[in-house]
């Protein structure tokens, strides 16, 4: 009997096959193999929102694959990823089977397996299913509600905003999170505290206590609030002191701290932002491998369980495996009498999934050292030691806390430590915190009451309260599970979206939103309030979920939010364009007000009066200037103004303006991305303008090497050959020395970031490279760009492919058609020429402004 089995992944696929033996064929879909058509009508909302779905170009090869495996096997798993996105799939690949009258009277069923050993795939393949209806109806109740947002709200952004902008169903609400706490922090006004502070010590044993009763009275954090305050305080304490203070209280407790659950998807990703200075998507991928399988001497194994839950709960066996585990490898007070059970807080969990674990807890990291790349490995260890610490033993704590009185009892003193005195599964493994310091540890000498000792120094320390701290992409993670934005399995794709649409910036591992995030968020919160409301984003999921458990109908739902979001899209179609803000300011050049608008690169102030007043000045360091000139001063050689101006590639300096009769252009240069509009000063564009510098004669060859700035950035040119001066180096600075060795690395082509290893079936290596518009990779002649998202160090093989794959089908002439040998040269001068007629036509500047904006946002 022939066998198909159907996986998602073509690594995972390589895996099962060595399981599975050669009665079974396994072919991998490559993800998503049909999507809804991109047109408007994809989601027909008149007919019980009918969905028109395509085959994914890039997966059709693969779809046609499966369909010729179909014709000559007697049964069909259909063994995709157990979640919702998993099991549409396999029903997605059902319907184009029998579309294609494939099926007929063969077995076609669902198996499902949470980690990748030969155990659990087998004992899948005993006990199939079929498709989960519930489950599909869930996932295309989300996939059509994200396209009813996507198609109908982004082109009222592009309309009164900027073209190339989106909204998402559940990238809005993440993205007023982060927009709030930037408001939040910029309303926020410091203030001024101080606390008291004793030091004493025993047997040269020193601690310090902190002022928790004045006069009777308890001390909060605003009782003292200035330096003369705490001066006076601190006055009166040491008089009533007279160098003594009397032990009042003795209270000692025995804390205890028990671990932290075992990883969900959520919990992963925060642990693994914190302690391993991973991204999400990152997390995800390098997950993902060891989900899937890696060669460990022995064959490829799955060496976790699937990486996208949000269950606590172990399976009975896992849990008797770890607890053997300790047994054999730790004292016995490091195993609790009974297991540990973790009650899983999600309402929505499926409790059927387990927690992410390794799938054999004998397998220690360090006996998978030598297999592993490092990121599999620090990860692999962070989930091996977090299922190991979930069934040990609390920690165990001797805490003290002591009262000093100074005078009377009415002042007192309170000093605490904690001493660790058993380590439990501390041992093994502590959870990481977001922006609070973790408790330390400190020891208070032996005390007794009514005990005396000399005070060595009572002094005040200053303080000033804090703003709440911009979110990390840990606690924004968290943050987005704590108000039910969104599920885990898409937190990593909604902070790449933020990014990718350059809504929010990554800066010092925290997010800032950018001028164009605000704007777009404030006229969401301001016109589609319901739709960026927490509680309603978390009902919807809510009820996504009871589509999923069968509780309620799919049509139901989505009909009850598009009468409303519907109305709301046609209501608010004529609302004034956002962006424009009057300020309580008059121009400095003709008195009339100022306003704030939001330009294709960022918030600038301009005058009320343009045209006619040209006033401009930027507001934000990542704004660059208007298309109007600024000046920023003279130019000592010339005596002519030096301007500020905008171009298509950006922004640039120029010496004043062309003279009506001359046919010589004005000198221009591009300012480095470094060096922020907003932060140009005078010396800097002198010097900028004195570019390019002649740095002399190449040694070898005796010609001229230069430095200067370009379209691409700094560069150093010598003989026709450039080389990009990199950030750590400076144009205005660099060296004949430092520029010989930079063309040297020129002439030998660039060094890759990094190499993937040979192509499985062609000639030459794959390798990851630094490109003019960031990395990309390459083999051969075919080089394909890497996504935002995308990490260089976290690309794996099968990416790299499949990237490669699609850039050469992209490249390639179309089928069937026969080319001339002539014909793409013919081709190539006919766009020039469409080309060259287009830019003689079109007038000098606020056309090419729109179309550069054009241009831009259809990239972003």
């Amino acid at each position: 009997m022939s066998k198909l089995l159907i996986v998602e992944s073509p690594s995972k696929a390589k895996t099962l096959k060595k399981y599975l033996g050669k009665d079974f064929e396994v072919l991998a879909s490559y993800g998503h193999v049909r999507d809804l058509i991109p047109k408007t009508g994809a989601v027909d909302t008149e007919n019980d929102f009918a969905m028109k779905y395509e085959v994914i170009d890039r997966n059709s090869k693969h779809v046609d694959a499966i369909a010729k495996a179909v014709k000559t096997a007697d049964a069909i798993y259909l063994a995709t990823d157990p979640d919702r996105e998993g099991e549409a799939i396999s029903w997605h690949i059902a319907e184009i089977l029998k579309s294609k009258k494939l099926i007929k009277d063969k077995l076609l069923k669902r198996v499902v397996f949470h980690e990748i050993t030969k155990n659990a795939v087998q004992n899948a393949i005993d006990d199939p299913r079929d498709i989960s209806m519930p489950l599909v109806n869930a996932q295309q109740a989300r996939r059509a509600l994200d396209y009813l947002v996507g198609f109908n709200l982004s082109p009222l952004l592009w309309k009164k905003i900027r073209r190339g902008l989106s909204a998402g169903r559940v990238q809005s609400p993440a993205l007023r999170l982060i927009v709030e706490r930037e408001l939040e922090i910029e309303a926020f006004k410091s203030q001024e505290y101080w606390t008291i502070h004793l030091e004493s010590l025993k047997h040269q044993h020193a601690f310090d206590a902190r002022l928790v009763q004045l006069d009777g009275q308890k001390v909060e954090q605003f009782t003292i609030t200035n330096h003369d305050q705490q001066q006076e305080i601190v006055g009166k304490l040491l008089l009533a002191s007279a160098g003594k203070t009397t032990v009042t209280r003795v209270e000692k407790k025995q804390r205890s701290r028990s671990p932290a659950a075992p990883f969900t998807t959520s919990t992963l990703q925060q642990e693994s932002v914190r302690k391993l200075g991973f991204t999400t998507s990152r997390t995800m991928r390098v997950a993902q491998q060891l989900y899937e399988g890696i060669d460990i001497g022995s064959g490829t194994t799955g060496l976790i369980t699937y990486m996208r839950t949000d269950s606590f709960s172990l399976a009975a066996e896992a849990v008797m495996q770890i607890r053997d585990y300790i047994k054999k490898n730790f004292a016995a007070d490091y195993l609790p009498k009974s297991p540990i059970m973790y009650k899983t807080k999600a309402k929505n969990a499926q409790e059927a999934h387990e927690a992410i674990r390794p799938t054999d807890i004998s397998r220690t990291p360090a006996s998978l050292h030598a297999f592993l790349t490092p990121e599999q490995f620090n990860l692999y260890e962070m989930i091996w030691k977090r299922a190991l610490a979930c069934q040990m033993t609390q920690a165990k704590f001797d805490a003290v806390s002591v009262d000093l009185a100074i005078g009377t009892e009415a002042n007192l003193f309170r000093a605490t430590g904690q001493t660790l005195v058993f380590p439990g599964f501390i041992a093994v493994y502590m959870e990481g915190v977001d922006d609070e310091e973790e408790e330390g540890e400190s020891k208070l000498p032996h005390l007794e009451t009514g005990e005396v000792l000399a005070v060595q120094k009572i002094f005040g320390d200053q303080h000033f309260t804090e703003p709440p701290p911009r979110y990390s992409e840990a606690s924004l993670v968290k943050a987005l599970e704590e108000y039910g934005i969104g599920r885990p399995s898409t937190y990593a794709s909604i902070i790449s979206t933020l990014q990718d649409r350059e809504y929010v910036l990554l800066d010092k591992k925290r997010f800032t939103p950018t001028d164009v995030g605000r704007v777009v968020n404030k006229f969401l919160t301001e016109h589609f309030t319901r739709y960026v409301d927490y509680g309603f984003t978390a009902n919807l999921e809510n009820e996504l979920d009871d589509i999923a458990e069968g509780e309620r109908e799919w049509i139901p739902v989505l009909n009850e939010f598009w009468q409303g979001f519907n109305n709301q899209i046609i209501e608010k179609s004529n609302v004034e364009r956002p962006g424009v803000e009057v300020l309580d300011e008059a121009c400095p050049k003709c008195g009339k007000p100022l306003h704030s608008r939001l330009g294709r690169f960022g918030k600038f102030i301009g005058c009320s009066g343009y045209p006619e007043c040209d006033y401009i000045r930027n507001t934000s360091s990542t704004a660059a200037p208007s298309s109007e000139p600024v000046v920023i001063g003279q130019d000592t050689e010339s005596g002519k103004d030096i301007l500020l101006l905008s171009g298509p590639y950006g922004p640039y300096l120029q010496i004043g303006l062309p003279e009506e009769d001359s046919k010589k252009k004005p000198k221009r240069v591009s300012i480095p991305k470094e060096i922020a509009p907003a932060n140009l000063d005078l010396e800097i564009a002198r010097k900028l303008i004195a570019l390019p510098r002649d740095l002399g004669q190449h040694p070898e060859t005796g010609k001229k090497v230069v430095a200067n700035i370009g379209r691409f950035g700094p560069y150093v040119n010598h003989d026709g050959k450039f080389k990009s001066i990199p950030k750590s180096d400076s144009v205005f600075d660099i060296d004949m020395n430092r520029a010989v060795e930079l063309l040297a690395q020129a002439n030998s082509g660039p060094a890759p970031i990094r190499e993937l290893g040979a192509h499985p079936t062609s000639e030459g290596t794959i390798a990851i490279y630094s490109g003019r518009y960031g990395p990309y990779v390459q083999h051969g002649e075919i080089r394909a760009t890497l996504s935002k998202s995308q990490e260089p160090e976290s690309v794996t093989m099968e990416e790299a492919l499949e990237l490669l794959a699609a850039k050469a089908a992209k490249e390639a002439p179309a089928k069937g058609k026969k080319t001339p040998a002539k014909k793409p040269a013919a081709a190539k001068k006919t766009t020039a020429s469409k080309t060259a007629t287009t830019a003689k036509k079109a007038p000098t500047k606020k056309p090419a402004a729109r179309k550069t904006a054009g241009k831009k946002s259809s990239s972003e």
